[in-house]
């Protein structure tokens, strides 16, 4: 990354020029050390015009060398953007997060020896939130990145390679089966439970918003429930067209969707119900894998994300990793 300096009192962004540097880093100058949080804020706020413009164009902020330290701080950050908060209670999620204050919550609770997959997060599911915001308040002392691919760039890349894949997947969308286990299991990435999912005790009430939502189900013996969504889609077209990007969770279900209860061969199908191309699948991962780049954590960093735009993912890590994040519905 190669960041941009920008002093918190005598230096603002040019209106003038987008930066497309991926992602685009604003790192605050060694004499804006000192100032306080509220002088951060105050910065963010009359900023923010031209961060979402850079938003718009490259689908990643990153801010190094800003006074954040604490969950609070984080929290406090993220509200000085005015976006509606989209809390991890309202999501469909089926990973294990732990609440650090009511909107700020911890990225994944799964084991560091568990790589988590390139993704837009919840876009296996019919709700999901328009930006993210990740605060590293302790970095893997091994390992750790959180890594980021643009997914318009991977869409085009795909046209070229697969094109009968990427259309199937824009003309039909896709269906995703997940099974969710009675109660959080920590030891998987995929071990929310039905009852933390659906915000639920008992099974008619599941079974209630999972019609509401169009998903079908099974109970299994266990009480774990395995549920299949409604179509959703497989590319997403921005602001009208004629950008488009890749949007779901191919790489990460037919990657890394396994676990006691989940079959990554069994995780996805196009909506008509017919099986993926795996091969064209694997066409996609090298592909995704080619136009990834790092972000390798310092203390107090922020990432912006253009959920829209950019799939993330983590890399395996050594060591206690703190990694927070916040979700936010389009303004």
């Amino acid at each position: 990354m190669s960041p941009k300096i920008w002093d918190l009192c005598t230096r603002t962004m040019s209106p003038q020029s987008i930066d497309t540097s991926f992602p685009f880093v604003i790192h605050a100058q060694a004499a804006s050390a000192g100032h306080t949080l509220a002088e951060t804020l105050a910065w963010v706020q009359r900023e923010r015009p031209q961060i979402e413009k850079h938003l718009q164009v490259v689908g990643t902020v990153v801010f190094r060398g800003f006074p954040l330290v604490s969950a609070e701080d984080f929290d406090a950050f993220v509200t000085a953007f005015p976006y509606p908060a989209f809390t991890y209670a309202e999501s469909l999620s089926n990973a294990v997060r732990i609440n650090r204050t009511a909107r700020v919550f911890t990225a994944n609770e799964s084991p560091p020896s568990f790589p988590i997959h390139l993704h837009h997060e919840m876009a296996q599911t019919p709700i999901y939130p328009a930006k993210l915001f990740f605060f590293c308040e302790k970095p893997a002392d091994v390992g750790g990145a959180t890594f980021l691919c643009q997914s318009d760039l991977l869409y085009n890349k795909l046209l070229e390679a697969v094109p009968q894949f990427v259309s199937r997947c824009e003309r039909e969308g896709l269906r995703y089966t997940n099974i969710m286990p009675d109660a959080d299991d920590r030891s998987s990435g995929l071990g929310r439970s039905w009852r933390s999912t659906f915000g639920v005790n008992e099974r008619e009430a599941a079974e209630a918003r999972m019609r509401k939502l169009g998903y079908t189900w099974e109970w299994l013996p266990d009480g774990a429930l395995r549920a299949t969504t409604p179509i959703v889609q497989g590319v997403r077209i921005i602001d009208g067209g004629p950008r488009k990007t890749f949007f779901n969770q191919l790489i990460a279900a037919c990657s890394g969707w396994r676990d006691a209860r989940n079959d990554p061969s069994r995780a996805v199908v196009h909506g008509d119900g017919t099986p993926l191309d795996m091969e064209a699948m694997k066409k996609v991962i090298a592909i995704a894998e080619s136009i990834t780049i790092d972000v390798n954590w310092q203390a107090g960093d922020v990432a912006m994300i253009d959920n829209y735009l950019v799939m993330h993912g983590r890399s395996t890590f050594e060591g206690k990793r703190i990694v927070l994040a916040a979700l936010a519905s389009d303004g």
